[in-house]
């Protein structure tokens, strides 16, 4: 079995005109990180890595919880592919991951995220927010072939505030 932890970025900030790629978090995101991760800490689904965007604001909340759960730099990636708005880019991305890591962290974009966890998991989301978390359960031993799975926990700030 693997699990993915699927995580959608804070909110950014459109207070400065900057590329997408470089907008940062606004002061929101780091309360909304703050009460999603004090939820998902308690349920002792700790990654064996972390992948993120290198886009800013989603590198950022990656950040957060990287120090949060300890994660060592050695296991902490930062992916330019990862920022993408597809679903099968996502996905192909998943797939690269090496066999070796069972729980897997990725922190992205929309609507990438939320239609993978919808063609992965077993409940239908309109929309994941910005720093929705999802935990995948997946029925395979390899990250090569995924296949539809058990949505295990989703954390949301405004349900868990």
């Amino acid at each position: 079995m693997k699990r993915l932890i699927l995580v959608r970025h804070g909110k950014s900030s459109w207070e400065q005109r900057l590329p997408d790629h470089e907008r940062p978090l606004k002061e929101r995101a780091y309360k909304d990180a703050e009460v999603v991760f004090r939820t998902y800490n308690m349920s002792q689904n700790k990654p064996d890595v972390i992948w993120s965007s290198d886009a800013v604001r989603a590198l950022e909340t990656a950040k957060i919880f990287k120090n949060k759960l300890q994660i060592k730099d050695s296991d902490f990636f930062v992916k330019s592919r990862l920022y993408t708005f597809s679903k099968p880019d996502l996905k192909f991305q998943i797939e690269s991951c090496d066999d070796s890591v069972n729980v897997l962290m990725v922190f992205g974009h929309n609507p990438a995220i939320t239609e993978l966890v919808n063609s992965l998991g077993d409940i239908y989301f309109e929309n994941i927010p910005t720093t929705g978390l999802v935990i995948l359960d997946l029925e395979v031993n390899t990250w090569k072939v995924l296949k539809k799975g058990k949505i295990i926990l989703h954390l949301f700030p405004k349900n868990v505030r």
